[in-house]
């Protein structure tokens, strides 16, 4: 194979691996557009958009890291009298 040959393959390679991700960004935005209007319908039905995406992060989650962070949360707000 000539170093000309290699250098096209290459080039195709990597165009490929440009078109995938350009693919892909384009996917996202698609993704985010239709959260965008699944928490406008959501704020319509009257929830509370901030809530449901705190509860969704929530949802993300570990348990056990969770847990632990709600726990050193309480221990702060007593701390603070904020009980």
């Amino acid at each position: 194979m000539s170093d000309a040959n290699a250098y096209n393959v290459t080039a195709d390679e990597l165009r490929q691996f440009v078109e995938r991700f350009e693919q892909l960004d384009a996917e996202k935005k698609d993704v985010a557009e239709q959260q965008k209007e699944l928490m406008a319908e959501a704020k319509g039905r009257g929830y509370d958009t901030k809530v449901l995406k705190m509860i969704i992060a929530l949802r993300r989650r570990k348990p056990d890291d969770l847990a632990e962070e709600e726990a050193v949360l309480e221990v702060y707000k007593t701390a603070l009298g904020m009980q």
